[in-house]
């Protein structure tokens, strides 16, 4: 059975946010030219799960959601939160919900992202790392918060 990985959740998500945008054009919460603030929002994002995949990368550490964990990433982006790449696609969505104007139509994308994501890939995640890490992932896990 083929899952359905995170990337391709948020790039779902960004979709639903610009079709909803475009279908449904409410009043912006946000218009030109302060919804611009929600592009370097959006790359930020970007920058923090491509630097949270790179670090992985860098010690061959499995990245895949749902794939065996091989081992525990506690440096760079993952001194700070326990889910960098999650956390980077949620801040991009939200700024990409800024330069979209910040409707309140286009806030339901956003919250069922970080929802399923908190709920499905990270609860799957923190099971897996519990089971193959135990005590060490305890201790990781109180020392640096789930988003930030």
């Amino acid at each position: 059975m083929r899952k359905l990985l995170p990337p391709h959740l948020y790039l779902i998500t960004l979709a639903a946010m610009g079709m909803t945008s475009w279908l449904f054009s409410s009043a912006p919460l946000v218009s030109y030219p302060y919804n611009l603030i929600g592009l370097p929002i959006a790359v930020l994002g970007i920058v923090l799960s491509s630097l949270a995949k790179k670090t992985f990368s860098q010690l061959k550490a499995n990245v895949l959601t749902f794939n065996e964990p091989n081992q525990l990433v506690t440096h760079g982006a993952f001194q700070y939160s326990r889910n960098p790449m999650y956390l980077g696609f949620a801040v991009s969505l939200l700024g990409f919900n800024i330069l979209m104007g910040a409707s309140l139509l286009l806030q339901l994308p956003l919250l069922l992202f970080v929802v399923i994501t908190d709920c499905w890939y990270i609860r799957f995640e923190e099971h897996a790392m519990h089971k193959k890490f135990d005590k060490e992932y305890v201790l990781y896990c109180a020392q640096v918060r789930r988003w930030l």
